[in-house]
């Protein structure tokens, strides 16, 4: 009996409910696990699927973490994007609350996302390479955009490194967080907020 109806709520996903449960349950696993000691096995039998089905979605396992990484990537990307035409100053503080709010809801999604450039894998660390690089540009073009600076990379080659360098602080103060770091949301927010603004002060 209960298996008939482990069967019928597995038909009630829709093909993108599916994957995106499937893509849920291998950020936790990847998140807690590197990359090599996680096993596709083990995603299908807590998700309560057939390995088949499994890699009809993802054919291999490299696939399916790169797909777990676009998606936090993609996640990410939405919940920082720049309001055109507003000084970058004035929304870096809510664009940041956001942003850590994403963080601890999605805790499991983001500490998998960061965990990719430590996999063995190359061709899974430059998707997480390629991400990193769209978050770079996504700022770089907001603060080009900023009706207050203006300033553009090739105006300013140290500002693309600036801000790499910032996203890398931000990554390290976010995962102490989540380790438990006495610091409350608010102070999170203002010391990535104030490193932000020094990294990128002429």
């Amino acid at each position: 009996m209960a298996g008939k109806q482990g069967e019928r709520a597995r038909r009630r996903l829709s093909t993108e409910e599916r994957r995106e449960q499937l893509l849920t349950v291998g950020a936790g696993l990847f998140s807690e696990s590197p990359y090599d000691d996680v096993w596709i096995e083990q995603v299908a039998e807590i998700a309560g699927v057939s390995r088949g089905l499994l890699y009809h979605y993802f054919p291999t396992k490299r696939d399916f973490f790169a797909a777990v990484v676009e998606r936090e990537s993609g996640r990410m990307l939405r919940m920082t994007a720049a309001v055109p035409g507003v000084p970058v100053r004035e929304q870096l503080s809510a664009g940041l609350d956001t942003f850590l709010g994403y963080v601890e809801e999605h805790a499991h999604g983001f500490r998998a996302f960061h965990r990719a450039d430590a996999a063995g894998d190359q061709a899974v660390r430059k998707v997480y390479r390629q991400a990193l690089a769209a978050q770079e540009r996504q700022i770089l073009a907001a603060l080009a955009a900023d009706p207050e600076l203006g300033w553009a990379p090739e105006d300013r080659p140290e500002l693309r490194i600036a801000v790499r360098g910032w996203l890398a602080f931000t990554t390290a103060v976010c995962l102490e967080w989540l380790r438990g770091a006495e610091l409350t949301r608010a102070q999170v927010r203002d010391l990535c907020a104030r490193a932000l603004l020094g990294a990128i002060a002429p």
